[in-house]
């Protein structure tokens, strides 16, 4: 094979490495993180308010914050649904089975506990773990109420024994990425695992199927899927009604989801990013489950590099240019910033893996350690 200049080899780049799972385990939950603690900034600021102290752009880096940003109850249960699932794994290392969905409701109660909501009495007794240590993680960051009262039933509530029957909140989708980071099992069961455990503080049947599909998402990125595929899959199956137990796909998130691919494949007629103000119309502000996954969705896939865009801005060159223009869409909204804006870092983090993420914003992030420290935890005990 020729390989002198102007032969076609030597013109074709070749391809970038696949990140390895363990760059896909760190940057899944540190690009949440990051789009947590931008979001968390401005997360009950109007896009008027965002706009009037940031400029016409909105916030878009850590730069224009004094004294940067915590990140917030998001980051918080997400590392402990890591934690949880790190138990279940321990165990079944050990060659001792284990109640996954027990583990997780464990983590959880001592979450509870670092907000300062007394554990039930009723509840099992559980000794502290590494990752309880921290002060970080006990600090109140505007938590959901239905994590919070759903937790202090001191039930562990099921599909079929529902604590907050009604509650399809944010507070379940938000914290589901680490069920698709783990390797080896298969997407049916990712989504059990992630759907059961969204049960243990939401009953409506979005909140566990928009965890369920998020999970999915990320299963299939960290598989190797492109983020169109992947989003494709999420979908797919809930339309064809690949649910356990017979459940019927809810209507509003089959809605979100589909609304969202399509919005980012451009059809809106000018190929263009949706405006703040179109966002929210069009998908929701995301404080309830399908549209955060919707929301977070559409800013990751409006700005991949193969996408339409009015202007050149709007299109990302690389890993990093990609991150930065979906995290600022998914955060400039009159709505749930943080959430949607963890939701898109979750997303690109397992996808890119930990090339997508921005220094100077690593630089600025809360406890990075801690969030390493559970990312090294979880690629040690699945053996990646």
């Amino acid at each position: 094979m020729s390989t002198e200049p102007g032969s076609p080899a030597a013109e074709t780049p070749a391809a970038a490495p696949a990140p390895s799972h363990e760059s896909r385990i760190h940057g899944c939950l540190l690009g949440g993180a990051l789009g947590d603690s931008l979001g968390y900034a401005v997360e009950f600021d109007t896009i008027d308010a965002i706009r009037a102290a940031f400029g016409p752009d909105g916030l878009r880096d850590f730069a224009a914050l004094d004294g940067g940003s915590h990140f917030s109850d998001d980051t918080q249960m997400t590392l402990y649904t890591v934690d949880g699932l790190l138990e279940a794994l321990e165990w079944a290392n050990s060659g001792v089975a284990a109640d996954t969905n027990a583990c997780l409701w464990l983590a959880y109660l001592r979450w509870l506990g670092s907000q300062g909501v007394p554990i039930p009495d009723s509840a099992p007794f559980q000794p502290p773990r590494w990752i309880d240590g921290h002060a970080v993680l006990r600090h109140r960051r505007a938590p959901g109420n239905a994590c919070l009262s759903g937790l202090a039933t001191g039930e562990m509530g099921t599909v079929h024994r529902p604590v907050n029957p009604e509650s399809k909140g944010c507070g379940t989708v938000m914290r589901s990425a680490p069920f698709g980071l783990i390797p080896h099992i298969d997407a049916d069961a990712v989504y059990k695992l992630s759907a059961d455990a969204a049960s243990l503080t939401h009953g409506h049947p979005s909140a566990r199927q928009s965890a369920g599909a998020f999970s999915l998402l990320i299963h299939s990125l960290a598989n190797g899927a492109g983020l169109n595929e992947a989003a494709g899959v999420a979908l797919s199956r809930l339309q064809a009604g690949r649910l356990p137990r017979g459940e019927e796909p809810d209507p509003a998130l089959l809605e979100r989801l589909a609304a969202s691919l399509r919005l980012a494949a451009g059809t809106t007629g000018d190929g263009g990013l949706l405006g703040a103000e179109d966002l929210v119309r069009e998908l929701g502000e995301g404080w309830v489950a399908e549209e955060a996954l919707a929301v977070g969705l559409y800013a990751v896939l409006a700005t991949a590099p193969a996408a339409k865009a009015a202007e050149a801005k709007a299109a990302a060159a690389g890993p990093e240019e990609h991150f930065r223009a979906a995290i600022a869409v998914a955060v400039n909204h009159s709505g749930d910033s943080d959430s949607t804006a963890s939701i898109a870092g979750n997303i690109l983090g397992a996808y890119y893996g930990e090339e997508c993420l921005p220094a100077g914003w690593l630089a600025a992030l809360e406890a990075p350690e801690v969030i390493r420290g559970m990312a090294a935890r979880l690629a040690a005990v699945t053996g990646v």
